[in-house]
């Protein structure tokens, strides 16, 4: 139970920071304000379902397709959040470059958070 509540953290707190870096660095792409918190929830959920789908669909060339998996679960997730005003982009251009980023940022911070935090919750505790 502690390792899924810790995952969800994670997986939230990659995607909000994913988010703000990339309305940091790419000029058309904006998070707003009175959005952020649904943009996150919204953009991390259809995130998990889409990259779900795509892996569920691709499964026998999974390990080919992951990279793959990952830009168009994050592609469509930022498009689905920009359904709910949480996030916009001024084009094409920046709905791409904001994926790539995005993308780029959770997976780092996935690997870190898998790497360096995760492997805490996975031993016995001492007596």
């Amino acid at each position: 139970m502690v390792r899924n509540l810790l995952n969800l953290a994670v997986f939230l707190a990659t995607a909000a920071i994913a988010l703000l870096v990339a309305s940091l660095l790419v000029p058309g792409f904006h998070v707003h304000p009175g959005g952020f918190i649904v943009a996150i929830l919204v953009f991390a959920i259809a995130q998990a379902l889409v990259e779900w789908l795509v892996r569920s669909i691709f499964h026998r060339s999974a390990p080919t397709v992951a990279g793959i998996a990952g830009l168009i679960s994050t592609f469509l997730a930022l498009w689905i959040a920009s359904l709910f005003s949480g996030v916009s982009f001024d084009g094409l251009g920046g709905w791409i470059l904001a994926t790539v980023i995005v993308w780029l940022i959770t997976a780092i911070l996935g690997w870190v958070a898998a790497k360096f935090i995760s492997p805490r919750f996975d031993r016995p505790a001492k007596r």
